[in-house]
């Protein structure tokens, strides 16, 4: 959420003059303030952030992560997917899809601004989910018209997210949970939970109960020290050590969708 003059013409400041923890972004070398965000925004930014991130072909998502398409322009989209940055500093170009959640106080120009310097800059898609009124989302494409989902309907993202998202998946913890599992599982090469379940109950038939469902632990192991790295979250030996000591399915299923939040991995897994 920026607010800025909207002044006309090049401003006198360049994204390298900026440093990380700074509440601004850039717009054509003018500064835009970013107030912090109010609980719901905060909130619901973090939902949307856990299903995206989740999603089987992302290889990295970021937070207010800061992007440069040039040297007067600093964006931080509320989450953005992009392909694994390499280097310090502000991540050159703009990510392949950016969300944006507007609340109270939303400056309605400065994000049209936004928006399209995000597009011109090389983004795929930028989804605005409207948190004052009726749920929707407006989904912005380079040289296409607007469009609006609600309730009810899904977004997608071909050549970035392998599963669409349900509109409620960035507004509901509970939409985003399942979306969430729905897809670290697929990540672990299951469809669903019970997909786990009858793998371990086959394997038991054919190899033994006990070799079949210790495959199927191993693999939702996995998946949650996949998810935590995608994260760029590396959890101490003794968390590994605990994550892949488990034994209980529904626990695993409780820990992969705390992985999809969790900021420090020692609070939840030690």
């Amino acid at each position: 959420m920026g607010q800025s003059q909207h002044q006309s013409g090049s401003g006198p400041f360049r994204a390298d003059q900026l440093h990380d923890g700074d509440r601004y972004e850039l717009s054509n070398g003018h500064p835009i303030y970013c107030a912090p965000a109010g609980p719901e925004h905060a909130s619901r930014s973090l939902t949307g952030a856990a299903v995206i991130a989740s999603d089987p072909d992302v290889e990295w998502v970021g937070v207010d992560a800061g992007f440069s398409p040039e040297p007067g322009t600093l964006r931080a989209p509320d989450v953005a997917v992009a392909a694994p940055p390499s280097g310090r500093g502000w991540i050159p170009g703009v990510p392949l899809l950016a969300v944006e959640y507007a609340s109270v106080g939303q400056d309605e120009a400065d994000l049209q601004t936004k928006i399209g310097e995000l597009l011109r800059g090389g983004s795929r898609a930028v989804w605005v989910v409207r948190l004052l009124g009726p749920r929707r989302v407006e989904v912005h494409r380079p040289g296409e018209p607007m469009l609006l989902a609600t309730v009810g309907e899904s977004l997608t993202a071909p050549g970035i997210l392998r599963n669409p998202v349900p509109v409620e998946a960035l507004f509901e913890h509970a939409a985003a949970d399942r979306a969430t599992l729905r897809n670290l599982l697929q990540r672990a090469g299951y469809t669903d939970l019970e997909a786990v379940r009858e793998e371990g109950r086959e394997e038991g038939r054919e190899e033994g109960r006990e070799t079949g469902r210790e495959e199927a632990r191993a693999g939702l192991a996995d998946a949650i020290m996949t998810l935590l790295a995608v994260r760029g979250l590396e959890p101490s030996p003794a968390v590994s050590e605990r994550i892949h000591a488990c034994r209980d399915l529904d626990q695993f299923k409780t820990w992969l969708l705390a992985a999809a939040r969790v900021t420090d991995p020692t609070r939840i897994f030690d």
